[in-house]
């Protein structure tokens, strides 16, 4: 018989990596909003790693379960805040099962690609580049499936404050998440195989990390300024808020007060600033008249919209004197369970309580993510529109010089889930080269710098106002440029490495069992 050396073990027994999993879950959420402290994800990733080295397939769904469970649990804690824990436990348990169907393929490389190329460069540079792609692919795949996918707690979002996020003007936030983990897995390699003595495989390593830090944001092209108001009403605008109709616009009228006589360029409300439809409302339509006449600019405004049987989630351009709304956008990526029912019939058999909450199925809009305000094009994003990069790639694409998302977080009051979201606006800002004005019903609501930074900013739960002169940009970023392409790259081009990985370790090992006893069995790295 040929003489073969087995397979390596994990490197954790299975009950002491759930644990560790669990726990580098938990870690991770520290990274994100509220305490948004970046480096926990360079802590969090390596021991999630290593809990999948050496794993064989259901070992690695274990703990790749148990990591997105707890990762979950905490992170989106916050879909609890009125439902209840049914939609939370829901979301988790999909989000967990994904997280634990793309562990294995990581679980692969780290059983095939050293047996294939076992050499000390290939362990610190190929096979770290191939985990990072499989786990930046597995975000994608929770990011777009299934009902168009909810990509939300992407390593790449945690590093907005950090030293990499000007990356994500050349990246996105995707080659973010590459270059996060890549790094950790370099590091694991490094420390696996030469126990930190041999500098010279650490030198590029170091190399390319201080390369990665001292990138400079790309820089896209002043075009001046645009004086813009945004006021964030504070009204009963949560899903169970009961009021009086009317409740909501007269919030949203008595906090624009402020920046009565003020000059401005644009006044921008939130989403759900009005609680009526104004195409079919001629009392509020007036009043929104009225209000671009004495505010002397144009209004970008949020309500409901009707038209013919399909309702729509939608941004509208008031301007005075005008046949309006001039403009019209309608939110692309309605939120299944929260503003439409995807196969309502079966999800009713399951909890028929909940699902008749919602009470009316909002239509994705078709519409490019801009208007044009006077010759100034204003990219939009209507509340978790923000966290999907195909809106905002399309906005810069389609000439936006500067952009105005407007949200509402009032069924998340009490939560992280508003300075989470503001993650992704400042990431947007980054990665498009454009100012943000991200205003709320309720907060936090900021306007952003091309760089991510605050110009200006309202605290939760308060009434207010800002009024400050927006930079505008041009030009378009590598990310915008080549986005869809880098993220084919980075991920489905991991699955595809991987399969032929795969294929060629198959047929080694096929080659030196058919070799016979004067074989050698593969020399399996673990």
């Amino acid at each position: 018989m040929p003489e073969r050396r087995a397979l390596p073990r994990p490197l954790l027994p299975l009950g002491i990596a759930a644990f560790v999993a669990a726990v580098a879950g938990a870690v991770l959420t520290l990274a994100f909003p509220a305490l948004g402290w970046w480096p926990m994800a360079l802590v969090a990733v390596p021991p999630t790693l290593l809990t999948l080295i050496g794993r064989r397939a259901w070992g690695a769904v274990l703990v790749g379960f148990v990591f997105g469970a707890v990762f979950f649990l905490i992170n989106v804690g916050f879909t609890a805040r009125y439902l209840g824990p049914v939609p939370w436990l829901a979301l988790t348990t999909l989000e967990a099962a994904l997280t634990a169907a793309f562990a294995v393929p990581i679980a692969w490389a780290y059983r095939w690609l050293p047996a294939l190329l076992p050499a000390p460069w290939a362990r610190v540079s190929v096979l770290p580049a191939l985990v990072a792609g499989l786990w930046t692919m597995r975000e994608q795949v929770l990011g777009s499936w299934p009902y168009g996918g909810f990509p939300w707690g992407r390593i790449g979002v945690s590093q907005v404050g950090g030293p990499f996020a000007p990356l994500a003007s050349w990246t996105g936030i995707s080659g973010i998440t590459f270059v996060v983990v890549f790094g950790c897995a370099a590091v694991i390699e490094y420390a696996r195989i030469r126990r930190l003595r041999d500098l010279r495989l650490a030198i590029p390593i170091l190399a390319a990390a201080v390369v990665l830090l001292a990138v400079p944001q790309f820089p896209t092209t002043p075009a001046g300024t645009m004086r813009i108001g945004a006021v964030q009403g504070n009204g009963p605008t949560g899903y169970f808020d009961r009021h009086s109709p009317g409740a909501v616009l007269d919030a949203q009228l008595a906090a624009t007060a402020a920046l009565g006589g003020k000059k401005m360029d644009l006044l921008v409300w939130p989403e759900g600033g009005i609680d009526s439809d104004p195409t079919r409302e001629a009392a509020t339509a007036a009043t929104l008249d009225s209000l671009a006449t004495s505010m002397q600019a144009p209004l970008l405004v949020s309500a409901i919209t009707q038209r013919g049987g399909d309702y729509f989630n939608s941004s509208l351009l008031w301007e005075s004197g005008a046949d309006n709304p001039v403009q019209i956008y309608d939110k692309r990526h309605p939120v299944p369970f929260g503003e439409y029912v995807p196969d309502r019939a079966v999800y009713r058999f399951f909890a028929p309580g909940l699902i008749d909450l919602i009470g009316r199925d909002y239509t994705p809009g078709t519409a490019p993510p801009i208007v044009d305000v006077h010759g100034i094009e204003v990219g939009l994003a209507i509340c978790f529109d923000v966290i999907y990069d195909d809106v905002i790639f399309d906005g810069a694409r389609a000439g936006a010089q500067v952009y105005a998302f407007q949200t509402n977080n009032a069924d998340f009051r009490g939560t992280d889930e508003n300075l989470q979201q503001l993650a992704f606006a400042r990431m947007s800002a980054i990665e498009t080269g454009r100012a943000v004005v991200n205003i709320s019903t309720v907060g936090t609501s900021q306007i952003i710098a091309p760089d991510g930074s605050e110009i200006a900013g309202l605290d939760a739960d308060t009434a207010g106002a800002m009024l400050e002169d927006v930079p505008l940009r041009t030009g378009l970023t590598p990310a915008v440029i080549a986005g869809p392409a880098l993220k084919a790259v980075f991920g489905w081009g991991s699955a595809g490495v991987l399969a032929v990985v795969g294929l060629l370790a198959w047929r080694r090992r096929a080659q030196r069992k058919d070799a016979g006893p004067g074989g050698t069995g593969i020399a399996a790295q673990g």
